[in-house]
């Protein structure tokens, strides 16, 4: 068991067995990465994040990669799945943290506990104010299913804290 895992020119064999990437792929890869990690760090505020957030935005384009070759425009299509991945985290982390705030009536461990995709239409639409078109585009469903999301959410929230918000107020 205490082999030697290196190759006889001191190399690692496992790194010399590089998968096979497509070579259009590779070059928007290197032709993009700079880019993409600075967007990443733009919106979450970290290395490791940014670092996490753009590699599995390029997971997901190898994943589409045949798929997205037949787009009429690749870059505006690979930057579209980066900014969905980012946004993706960006909420992920934000429910983390209000999950640890206090509040007297519960709306955050309320708001914590939506079904992801409420949770993501709802703090889109009340805390980071996007209008139902992007919503849409970014949990790629069509606006009256963003407006169902954030009824329902809404509904839920006001459940959870009945006795401090009037039936039928503004969650604002």
């Amino acid at each position: 068991m205490t082999e030697d895992v290196h190759a006889e020119d001191g190399g690692s064999p496992v790194a010399a067995a590089v998968l096979p990437l497509p070579l259009e792929f590779e070059a928007l890869y290197l032709s993009n990465q700079e880019a993409f990690h600075s967007y990443a760090l733009l919106y979450l505020g970290s290395n490791d994040a940014a670092e996490d957030a753009v590699h599995r935005a390029f997971l997901e384009i190898l994943r589409h990669w045949d798929a997205l070759l037949e787009e009429s425009n690749l870059q505006q299509q690979t930057w579209a799945i980066l900014r969905r991945v980012v946004i993706s985290q960006a909420l992920g982390t934000f429910r983390t943290r209000l999950m640890l705030l206090r509040s007297e009536i519960g709306l955050y461990q309320a708001m914590g506990s939506l079904p992801p995709r409420q949770f993501d239409a709802i703090v889109m639409r009340h805390v980071l104010h996007c209008d139902t078109g992007k919503i849409s585009w970014y949990m790629g469903v069509t606006p009256s299913t963003v407006d169902y999301h954030c009824r329902k959410a809404k509904e839920r929230l006001e459940l959870a804290v009945a006795s401090y918000i009037k039936i039928g107020g503004d969650l604002e």
